[in-house]
């Protein structure tokens, strides 16, 4: 099992921050000391640890992990956070990105974190998201220094999204997005129901760690979205079985992709093809696609499909890449 490697004196702090008792009192109900100590409301929230007492209004949230940007988009400030790569960060808002950058940074990732440095900011809720094997490594430790909350790495997008709201209390952030999600995914259905009804998708993607010549058949990501929530004919894997996009297809194999009637594939927020997938776009086999010369090849911007805001963005760029589709012959 991972460990945590605790910076020199990490342990010693911890151990003077568990000596200074912190009070909690029952949900919505107020201290008798009569000392300096303010009461201290709390109510309970359940993740992947159980049930958690955490406050009503938490003033000092510290994100591990994957939590740290849906807490940011829902307009929470964190005063702690593990490290996110330059790519995401590159994708999100001016704002939030600022904020980001304000806290300060506990670690390289979920089980690298400082302890010292964490217990240091004296947080009052610690929100958590990464591999279980590696929460359980660190969980003792977290729980020591404040209230924590824990969602493994197989909870859906939209129930982290709520979980991290209720606990970090940005609820008034999440009901914003949340109608214009609604909003969107109905305008969408209702403009482009035909077409969705009788159209056969494909998405197709390439990362950055794809071996040379290789493409993939991406089931997962914000294509998610457009299968479960606007019900477009995209290919997705069996259940049970590993998702399509785990599958490195070789150039030779664009050809097939003359079977569907459409087929989207990811761009960068200025419209153009993402790097590592410019290398397909640029074969002759893609140019000679029939959806590519039938103007049915569409660039769509995917900032992220882990909370509500990305996905907003998403749904905009698909809403605008559906209708420069050409009417069927």
């Amino acid at each position: 099992m991972t460990r945590t490697p605790l910076r020199r004196r990490g342990t010693a702090l911890v151990a003077a921050f568990l000596s200074s008792a912190l009070v909690l009192t029952a949900c919505g109900g107020d201290s008798d000391d009569t000392g300096d100590t303010a009461a201290v409301t709390t109510r309970s929230v359940t993740g992947g640890n159980g049930a958690v007492q955490v406050p009503a209004d938490p003033q000092r949230v510290a994100s591990i992990g994957n939590t740290t940007l849906p807490f940011i988009d829902m307009g929470g400030k964190p005063v702690g956070v593990t490290e996110v790569g330059a790519s995401e960060l590159a994708l999100i808002p001016a704002d939030q990105k600022a904020t980001f950058d304000a806290a300060v940074n506990l670690g390289a990732s979920g089980d690298q974190v400082d302890m010292e440095k964490l217990a240091g900011l004296k947080p009052d809720l610690i929100l958590a998201q990464l591999p279980a094997s590696e929460f359980e490594g660190i969980r003792k430790q977290l729980e020591s220094i404040a209230p924590t909350v824990f969602w493994g790495l197989d909870v859906e997008w939209k129930a982290l999204a709520d979980g991290v709201s209720q606990a970090g209390n940005v609820t008034a952030g999440l009901t914003d997005q949340k109608a214009q999600f609604k909003d969107k995914i109905t305008k969408i259905r209702q403009t482009y129901g035909q077409i969705i009804g009788a159209t056969r998708f494909v998405n197709v993607d390439r990362w950055e760690s794809s071996d040379p010549g290789t493409f993939s058949v991406a089931d997962f990501g914000c294509v998610e979205i457009a299968q479960g929530d606007l019900g477009m004919n995209f290919p997705k894997a069996a259940a049970g079985a590993d998702p399509l996009g785990w599958t490195s297809l070789p150039f030779e194999q664009i050809a097939e992709l003359a079977q569907y009637d459409v087929i989207t594939y990811p761009v960068d927020a200025a419209g153009q093809p993402k790097t590592s997938f410019a290398p397909v776009v640029a074969t002759n086999t893609w140019k000679a696609l029939p959806a590519v010369n039938s103007g049915r090849a569409l660039g769509v911007f995917c900032p992220g499909n882990n909370s509500y805001g990305p996905v907003l963005r998403y749904l905009d760029s698909l809403d605008a890449a559906l209708a420069t589709l050409p009417a069927k012959e």
